[in-house]
């Protein structure tokens, strides 16, 4: 095989591979042959020859003791030291010796063989060198175009070089694709499987797409000044996201929001109009729960292990539950508490309670 070192830079190149790893790909691919047309059984080494600029393949026979075994079992592989010292009479055990295997006598048939074998080793080359790229954009919001929804209204996108799908589980309910269109997804997982082969499995559920389409609304995010502390979503219907300020200067809420909402509106169009609530995180618990059952009025809490028990008037009630509940679970999702409510009539001069209402928790919520 004359100037495989030309043909191995060519390949580099135009597929954007390390010459290093093709020359190893083309080396297994000549291996491969070799067995495949000679005996699985048998072993083989494929060098190259920096002189020619060519191949050289040799089956490889390791020289054992005469009284091994393995010798008279496996010749393909071994041979005696007493055969091997008719060969060569400086030979010693431990050595090898190689023979050279000619390809080329098999004419058509060896030609078809290397280069299926070599299509082979540099396909998985390039998949490899895409699983690591894609691999560490894991978490991160990529975008293609929509190729086809099969019949499970799974949603398949070309994303530069590889297969993106979007299934069903992770599409924001009530929203739809048809080819042609542009979406953006979070990249959940880097897969490979006998069905799809390597693709990218999307999503648009999930609390950290909110949270990457937050930063790419928000420069202040974007630069570390403002950190997303915690999202919790109930996707395609409402959203809570915790920030915190490395800066006085800088409001953490307001930044979010942007002039006359235009930030956080963008990214609710984005999310099927998502309504998004955005709060200042605080490491003090019980204000972190006050905050997150906004935009009810807090009187107090109390945290008692995974539990707060809040307290708050009578006509704040409804504001912290919220419609069919949406925004008592919500905060309870971002602060990972058990949050129930406690209920409270007018305080008397004393400060002692004079009314105590029954108390409402999530799970009464979800009785019927």
């Amino acid at each position: 095989m004359e100037k495989i070192v030309d043909i191995i830079d060519s390949i580099a190149h135009e597929k954007g591979l390390p010459t290093e790893q093709v020359e190893d790909a083309i080396k297994r691919a000549f291996v491969r042959t070799a067995q495949s047309l000679h005996g699985e059984e048998k072993e083989f080494e494929a060098l190259i020859n920096p002189q020619t600029k060519g191949i050289e393949l040799y089956q490889k026979i390791l020289v054992v003791d005469d009284d091994d075994e393995r010798a008279k079992e496996d010749p393909d592989r071994y041979i005696s030291i007493g055969e091997a010292r008719e060969i060569d009479g400086e030979i010693e055990i431990g050595d090898e010796l190689r023979y050279p295997v000619d390809l080329e006598s098999f004419g058509r048939t060896a030609a078809m063989r290397l280069h299926n074998e070599i299509e082979y080793h540099i396909q998985r080359l390039i998949e490899n060198q895409l699983f690591e790229k894609y691999k560490r954009k894991v978490g991160t919001i990529v975008s293609g175009t929509v190729t086809r929804i099969d019949s499970e209204e799974n949603t398949y996108l070309d994303i530069d070089e590889v297969k993106g799908i979007l299934p069903k589980r992770y599409r924001i309910k009530g929203e739809s694709f048809k080819p042609a269109d542009v979406v953006k997804a979070i990249l959940r997982r880097v897969n490979v499987d006998r069905v799809h082969g390597f693709y990218l499995e999307l999503s648009r559920t999930t609390p950290k797409f909110l949270e990457e389409l937050l930063k790419l609304e928000v420069p202040e995010i974007k630069d570390g000044l403002v950190t997303v502390e915690k999202v919790a979503r109930i996707p395609g219907e409402r959203a809570k996201v915790a920030v915190t300020s490395h800066s006085p200067k800088i409001d953490p809420v307001g930044a979010c929001v942007g002039v006359k909402g235009v930030r956080i509106n963008a990214v609710s169009k984005e999310l099927k109009g998502e309504n998004i609530d955005c709060i200042e995180y605080s490491p003090i618990p019980e204000i972190f729960v006050a905050r997150s059952l906004s935009p009810a009025i807090i009187t107090s809490v109390k945290i008692d292990g995974d539990k707060a028990i809040v307290t708050l008037p009578p006509d704040q009630k409804s504001k912290a539950i919220g419609k069919g509940g949406i925004n008592i679970r919500l905060a309870s999702m971002l602060t990972g508490f058990e949050i129930e409510l406690v209920e409270k009539g007018e305080a008397i001069e004393s400060g002692e309670v004079k009314k105590e209402e029954p108390k409402i928790t999530l799970a009464d919520l979800f009785k019927e």
